[in-house]
């Protein structure tokens, strides 16, 4: 749904300028140093992309699903890395809050993940946990009006630079499976909490990950997100439809800025007299690369619009994860190949890019979980 298609446009125009006058000069930089430059930080938050999908009222933008992939199209049409620091201001670091939190809890934390003062992380994944994320193994045991929280969290996003985290955590031991986990609103200051060093990883440099060590965290009762025990993990489900539009907007920017650089390598480069954009096999690479663009762009822009119609999406969300992370390998494979040994150095974004977009495929729910979340649901409403 387009509230306003002027100052949409106005918008969609601004972040194109940035990606392409501001990030995009600096992807390599960022590549070589692991760090982003506090300039662009301080302007990605005067652009209020931090507050995107956070409501108005709280200093946000407030853009509806359809208005959100659009951004999210002009946004990843440069390196990864950018947007993964105010992802999850916008994703699950805040909607947790938006969708189940108090006011008192959405007043404290929203206004200043908008504004980009603080950033959000989100504490699920553990050494032990990934995909059957109900059986986390981190606890909080109540000790008066206060929770005692012990456990490791594993791979988290932004958890270098974060000010608060979204922790996931085990309140009755005596359930088994999610309905005994709750979601804990914790400040990074709290005693007790420490992390481990920046995971060094295969690609999307700039963007950290690291472990986040509670040891005896002592947080306060009214931090459980909406003041309700057992409800974090029906918090964090509510919140993938969205994540996983999200991620698959993302994939389809990558994937149409590989195409375009594959693009114009392949009108530039000669080989036999002539561009190797004149070859059938090459022509044929780009012709499949544009066709599953588009039609991964189609289903993203279809489902988000069925979500602001306040339809259940959970199976198109699934699909368009699936597809669009699937499709956005494929494109990078392929900008390699054309690319052919120039495809391989390391001064080519496409070298960078094969890297940074495997990411994809396995975070916010591998392909194989969205396969069996498909599944489920196509046998549940073939049995309803």
């Amino acid at each position: 749904m387009i509230r306003d298609q002027e100052t949409l446009n106005i918008l969609l125009d601004s972040i194109r300028r940035f990606v392409r006058e501001q990030l995009v000069p600096h992807e390599q930089q960022v590549a070589d140093t692991d760090e982003i430059p506090p300039a662009l930080v301080a302007r990605m938050r005067e652009l209020g992309l931090f507050g995107l999908s956070i409501p108005e009222q709280y200093g946000g933008l407030g853009l509806t699903m359809e208005e959100e992939v659009l951004a999210a199209f002009e946004i990843a049409r440069t390196s990864p890395a950018f947007r993964s620091l105010f992802g999850t201001n916008n994703g699950i670091g805040s909607q947790g809050i938006l969708i189940d939190g108090t006011e008192d809890q959405k007043n404290t934390w929203l206004p200043r993940m908008a504004s980009g003062e603080v950033v959000g992380s989100f504490a699920l994944t553990e050494p032990g946990y990934g995909s059957d994320a109900g059986s986390l193994a981190t606890s909080a045991v109540r000790d008066g009006d206060h929770y005692i929280i012990n456990g490791t969290k594993r791979y988290i996003t932004n958890a270098p630079e974060a000010g608060v985290f979204t922790v996931m955590a085990r309140t009755d031991g005596t359930r088994k499976g999610p309905s005994g986990v709750s979601a804990f609103i914790v400040e990074r200051n709290t005693p007790g909490i420490s992390l481990g060093k920046n995971d060094k990883k295969m690609g999307q440099q700039g963007a950290h990950t690291c472990d986040v060590i509670f040891e005896n965290c002592r947080v306060p009762a009214t931090s459980i997100i909406g003041r309700k025990e057992g409800q974090g993990f029906k918090t964090a489900m509510k919140v993938l439809d969205k994540g996983r539009l999200h991620i698959s907007a993302i994939c389809v920017g990558v994937a149409e800025r590989m195409l375009d650089d594959a693009l114009r390598y392949a009108m530039q480069r000669q080989q036999f007299g002539q561009p190797i954009a004149e070859f059938q096999l090459i022509q044929a690479m780009l012709a499949d690369s544009k066709a599953e663009i588009y039609a991964a762009r189609s289903m993203v822009l279809d489902a988000a619009r069925r979500r602001d119609n306040r339809e259940d999406i959970s199976t198109e969300a699934s699909c368009c994860k699936l597809f669009a992370s699937e499709m956005c390998g494929r494109v990078a494979d392929r900008a390699v190949q054309i690319h052919g040994g120039a495809g391989y150095m390391s001064e080519y974004a496409a070298e960078r890019f094969y890297r940074d977009v495997r990411l994809f495929r396995i975070y916010e729910g591998t392909s194989q979980i969205q396969q069996l979340v498909i599944a489920r649901n196509m046998i549940k409403a073939a049995e309803a």
